[in-house]
């Protein structure tokens, strides 16, 4: 994909395959870490994915048992934090008298069946500034991308916002995490009260709205528009299934 979009000019890729030993999957992130410090120490602005931070810690587990050190939570050694924490912490915003340079880091980590409260899931959550959850249910049910919205979290979130998004995006998110809520209670009954039929309905409608097409990005100012017609109630009477139809007829007013 990287060479099909000529995208080689300015990427370097470190690769250590699963067939590869143990210390090699182990140093592969630190070495990638290497390159993109280069640049960001010469003033430019380098972005590093860890592909994935979940495979190193099974060779970091893998190696430490081989050395007989003290095995701790899921067989881990103690200082598999360490591990974590001083690879990412390498991603920084240099200051002007340094050159001005940047390298953020987004890394990956596999959950096993979803768990997202496992030790190395947890670990790399407390160290990053958010994190984006992506559930193969959702996947399945053609939701994509397929983000957990209550499971996703930013930590500057606000503050990256326009004063526009941010002044509804707090409502949404009050609307999706009630639908979630009744949306699992409302299976097993038929009887529901409106306030309950009302949260279902808007929350339907949201989910339908956020889906977004492969390699197709929407400005920010068409993302403000087509939330704030969700929040406010302007799908409420267009039927679930329309719901993509009417945003792509909506834009083109804008």
């Amino acid at each position: 994909t990287l060479e099909e979009n000529d995208a080689m000019k300015y990427s370097v890729v470190v690769a250590a395959t699963a067939s590869e030993a143990a210390p090699l999957q182990y140093l592969a992130p630190f070495s990638g870490c290497a390159v993109g410090e280069y640049f960001r120490d010469n003033g430019k602005h380098a972005l590093i994915v860890f592909d994935d931070l979940s495979k190193q810690a099974v060779a970091y587990r893998q190696m430490s048992l081989l050395l007989r050190r003290p095995p701790g939570r899921e067989a881990y050694p103690g200082d598999v934090f360490y591990l974590h924490s001083r690879l990412l912490e390498r991603s920084a915003k240099m200051n002007r008298k340094l050159g001005g340079g940047s390298m953020t880091a987004l890394p990956i980590i596999e959950t096993q069946g979803g768990d997202v409260s496992a030790y190395i899931p947890t670990n790399v959550i407390s160290i990053t500034d958010g994190q984006i959850f992506l559930e193969a249910e959702l996947f399945f049910k053609g939701i994509r991308p397929a983000i957990n919205v209550g499971l996703s979290v930013s930590r500057v979130g606000s503050h990256a916002q326009t004063k526009s998004m941010k002044k509804i995006a707090g409502s949404m998110k009050l609307y999706l995490a009630q639908y979630r809520e009744v949306a699992a209670f409302a299976q097993f009954g038929s009887d529901l009260d409106a306030s309950t039929q009302f949260l279902l309905n808007r929350g339907a409608r949201l989910t339908e709205l956020l889906k977004q097409p492969q390699y197709k990005p929407l400005p920010v100012e068409h993302q403000v528009a087509i939330v704030f017609a969700g929040v406010n109630g302007f799908l409420d009477k267009i039927p679930v299934n329309r719901v993509g139809e009417y945003e792509r007829a909506f834009i083109p007013h804008l």
